[in-house]
């Protein structure tokens, strides 16, 4: 909500004649924790009980965000502050998110590990569902002051829930800890994950420029208001939820899946630049929405069961990291370019960029099917995870 509130905020209200930079810098600003700490919020995972870990970031955001509101009423919210909450904000996200990923196998057993991936990444959906509708709206009623308070209401309520919440399995911190292998000796344990990895985050350069095209779509080609960007994030939000459910019922390996979703997701992109109008904007919006959710629950899943226990601190820090490091990328450039070319140029860079990712992966999937049927002593093997 304060991500897609903020931005909205900065190309409809505060922002000069550089609409397009000033929001990316803000999105790039709110990825720089996630990949500058990776290896802090490793051993912070690693080292402490996750309850914990995930209370109090909770509740560490939330304050900053109440503070940040009681600011803005009075007035004495300056535009760089609005950027150092982002980024306190996104400190916090960045702790949270890989703790509660690492934490599942912890809550449930292991046969339900698919399932419950797919119902956390579900609550991720639906909580970008909410913030993707109300954060424009809410910028439209309270301005920046009205969207912050309601996000501090939020991670404070988080932070009560996750306190009162107990943890069925030993957490990380009880006991003697295991001895730690490196971030990059984790990596180096992984090669097809790796790759498949590398993949995604250049994926994620295309894909997650949608949060920088969108208000400039809205406001260059629809000529509309915050009601308009909420609608398109309602869109989004609904076919990644729809996406998150499914994911795990949809036949076919995991990187094959995953490739033919990037495909479609190439051809969502481009048919607002094609065929400009509000209703193909809602219809793509909700069709990238699908594919994000199906291969996130996918490749999720494929990780909690091939990555060992020891590492997955590590690994889902470095997994965010790689990720992230690509949203700096994609914000500043599409911003950038958003101050010289149109928007529906823009909508057509990012299906065109997807394209090669997609046959890549492909190309990956394949390799290892081959490698598998060939036997153990072929190099490169699939990991048995793959296979389901």
């Amino acid at each position: 909500m304060f991500q897609v509130g903020a931005v909205w905020w900065l190309v409809g209200f505060a922002g000069g004649e550089h609409r397009g930079l000033d929001s990316g810098l803000f999105l790039m600003v709110s990825t720089v924790p996630a990949v500058a700490l990776a290896p802090v919020i490793a051993r912070v995972v690693a080292r402490h009980a996750h309850r914990t870990v995930l209370a109090s970031a909770a509740a560490v955001a939330g304050a900053v965000a109440v503070t940040a509101a009681a600011l803005a009423c009075a007035g004495a919210l300056p535009m760089a502050a609005a950027y150092a909450v982002g980024l306190v904000l996104a400190g916090c996200q960045a702790v949270f998110d890989p703790c509660l990923t690492t934490s599942v196998p912890e809550l449930v057993e292991d046969a339900d590990i698919e399932s419950a991936t797919g119902f956390e990444l579900s609550t991720q959906s639906v909580a970008g569902l909410s913030g993707g509708l109300l954060g424009p709206l809410v910028v439209d009623a309270g301005a920046l002051a009205g969207v912050t308070a309601v996000c501090g209401a939020a991670y404070l309520l988080a932070a009560l829930l996750i306190g009162s919440t107990r943890f069925p399995h030993r957490e990380a911190g009880d006991g003697p800890a295991p001895e730690r292998r490196s971030l990059r000796r984790v990596l180096a344990g992984l090669p097809f994950i790796r790759r498949v990895l590398v993949c995604f985050a250049a994926a994620n350069v295309f894909t997650t420029a949608v949060y920088v095209v969108m208000p400039l779509y809205t406001r260059e080609v629809l000529h509309a208001t915050g009601s308009t960007v909420a609608s398109l994030e309602t869109a989004l939000g609904a076919g990644t939820l729809v996406g998150t459910f499914i994911g795990g019922r949809l036949p076919g390996r995991p990187v094959t899946v995953s490739s033919v979703c990037l495909m479609v997701m190439a051809a969502a992109f481009g048919l607002p630049g094609l065929f400009p109008g509000h209703a193909v904007a809602l219809v793509s919006m909700a069709v990238i929405g699908w594919s994000l959710g199906v291969i996130g629950v996918r490749f999720v899943a494929l990780c909690q069961r091939m990555v060992p226990a020891d590492d997955k601190p590590a690994f889902f820090a470095v997994m965010q990291a790689l990720l992230g490091a690509t949203f700096p990328v994609s914000s500043l450039v599409f911003g950038a370019l958003g101050d010289q070319l149109t928007a529906r140029t823009l909508c057509l860079a990012q299906g065109a960029g997807l394209v090669p990712v997609a046959l890549t992966l492909w190309w990956l999937g394949s390799r290892a099917h081959v490698a598998e049927q060939r036997g153990p002593d072929a190099p490169a093997p699939v990991p048995a995870g793959e296979a389901s």
